[in-house]
């Protein structure tokens, strides 16, 4: 009976051991599992790791407007339209304005009127100084008679107290009244001329409402409406009349380079609202301003070809050249050029590398005939486009690069 108990006994599962090995496998495949999410999540950001951490360095150029007499340029600055005369227009007396004459961008000429300002109290007060400036002047004239008068009452009552026949005392009553007079008279006469003259002045202040132009030019900023004040406490204008004829390009030239710059050298100049116009031009004068703090000289330099607009405060690029431009080569316009360097073979088509975002963007382009370093560009990003300098045939669309600095 115990033999049989004990096979019995040897033959029973040990539940233990079972649950032991059960939770090792369960591990076991919780790592698997993790190394296998870990391995795909790698192998799914590593292009984004890549791109974030290893970034290629390039070195960058641009797409950039040259003028077809680049070959003559010394020396490039950009500047701004200024105008050497300009008229500021205040108010000559406070008041409000009643009638407006103009509108801003209007051209007038130097004596058109501008505006007028509401004079009526200042002419019902110069009234009232004619008005005591004419009192004052009968009074003048009543006193005049009264002296008249005196002096011959006196010259009676003198007449007879020499002969004794009336006291002398009344010839010198009489004598000390006519001296009281006269110097009546003086004082109503000053009286009557102070009158005069601030009614003189008065009357002048009144043409003072009357606001006209004092050069020709154009209407700059906002001209004043009826109703608005005027004070002649204010420092600051109304607006401005500017002589156009006087608009020069103002531009800093670095004091290194200021022998390109002499007075009557020429130039050509590009504003920034007609960037597709050359305009010739001239040095006109290099003003006595250094710059310290920048090493820079202001240089003026006067247009020679009509513009319009042009108008103050405008945006230029300034070209210093060896030689003036006849009037058929100014008619030429800028060529878009890019560097020769920039330009790769990808795909069958000539294209460019464009920076965007820290990334490239592999664009074609259409070129035309070389010009200096580059070809002009016929087709393709805008002047002004960042590029990649002597790209990498590694370098591919998309890629992240990093800009590094030219030695």
């Amino acid at each position: 009976m115990s033999d049989l108990s004990a096979d019995l006994a040897s033959l029973r599962i040990d539940r233990s051991e079972s649950k032991s090995r059960s939770g090792a496998a369960r591990i076991l495949a919780i790592v698997l599992g993790l190394g296998v999410l870990l391995g795909v999540g790698t192998f799914a950001l590593l292009p984004s790791l890549e791109a974030k951490v290893f970034k290629i360095e390039v070195a960058v150029t641009e797409i950039s407007k040259v003028s077809p007499a680049q070959g003559a340029i010394d020396l490039t600055a950009t500047g701004y339209v200024v105008a050497e005369r300009v008229a500021k227009v205040t108010g000559d007396i406070a008041g409000r304005i009643v009638r407006v004459h103009v509108v801003e961008g209007q051209t007038v000429k130097a004596g058109d009127l501008l505006f007028e300002v509401d004079v009526a109290d200042q002419r019902a007060s110069a009234a009232t100084l004619a008005s005591r400036a004419s009192a004052a002047r009968a009074r003048v004239t009543a006193q005049e008679a009264q002296v008249v008068d005196l002096e011959r009452q006196y010259q009676r009552e003198k007449t007879l107290a020499d002969q004794g026949a009336a006291l002398k005392a009344q010839s010198d009553d009489l004598a000390g009244r006519i001296k009281l007079a006269e110097e009546t008279v003086k004082a109503t006469r000053a009286e009557a001329a102070a009158a005069e003259a601030d009614a003189r002045a008065l009357s002048t202040t009144l043409r003072h409402g009357k606001i006209s132009a004092t050069i020709d030019g154009i209407v700059v900023g906002r001209a004043p409406q009826p109703g608005d004040f005027v004070s002649v406490m204010s420092i600051a204008p109304l607006f401005e009349i500017v002589d156009v004829s006087s608009l020069v390009i103002e531009t800093d030239v670095p004091e290194a380079r200021l022998t390109l710059a002499k007075p009557g050298a020429p130039a050509e100049v590009v504003l920034d609202s007609q960037p597709d116009k050359r305009i010739r031009a001239e040095v006109k004068e290099i003003t006595p301003r250094v710059n310290r703090s920048k090493a820079t000289v202001v240089v003026k330099v006067k247009l020679l070809d009509k513009v319009t607009p042009l108008l103050p405060d405008m945006g230029a690029r300034v070209s210093f050249l060896s030689k003036a431009i006849d009037e058929e080569s100014i008619k030429q316009k800028p060529k878009i050029v890019v560097p020769a360097n920039a330009i790769v073979d990808r795909n069958g088509e000539k294209s460019v590398f464009v920076i965007d975002n820290g990334k490239v963007q592999l664009r074609p382009i259409k070129l035309g005939s070389a010009f200096q370093d580059g070809f002009e560009l016929v087709e393709g990003p805008p002047p002004g486009t960042r590029i990649i300098k002597a790209p990498a045939p590694t370098l591919s669309d998309g890629k992240a690069v990093k800009e590094i600095a030219e030695k």
